[in-house]
């Protein structure tokens, strides 16, 4: 669905590029340090293998402007809609969640869970 993704933004003039998929628990924590422990900031709240990136379920992306990768607002392809809204709608018509939904916005993110919360994969559950 990643692989979709990228296809699907570049036919539709919004190129980006997958900047992180899996992550160790040691990374999410560092992460989630990010702005309360550590320098940078807060861009998670999830810790202690609370995303789906820790079970490879999850990818972020950014956008490829002018060979440059950005994740502020934009509008590349000048339609009038920012590009970020329109990225989440391709992956969204993919069966993809978006993290731009989120009250806690979370705009380069997409995960498919698989109807599994975060939950059944701390207690082993996987995808069949």
């Amino acid at each position: 669905m990643a692989e979709q993704l990228l296809i699907n933004a570049s036919n539709n003039n919004t190129p980006i590029i997958i900047t992180q998929t899996l992550r160790t628990i040691k990374e999410q924590n560092d992460l989630y340090a990010q702005g309360r422990t550590k320098p940078g900031r807060i861009v998670t709240n999830a810790k202690d293998g609370a995303s789906y990136h820790c079970y490879g379920l999850a990818f972020d992306v950014a956008l490829i402007v002018e060979k440059k990768v950005i994740w502020n607002k934009n509008d590349n392809n000048h339609n009038k809609i920012d590009d970020w809204e329109e990225i989440g709608k391709l992956g969204e018509q993919l069966g993809l969640e978006w993290g731009g939904r989120w009250k806690f916005k979370d705009i380069p993110h997409f995960q498919l869970t698989f109807g599994l919360s975060i939950t059944d994969l701390k207690a082993g559950k996987r995808p069949v």
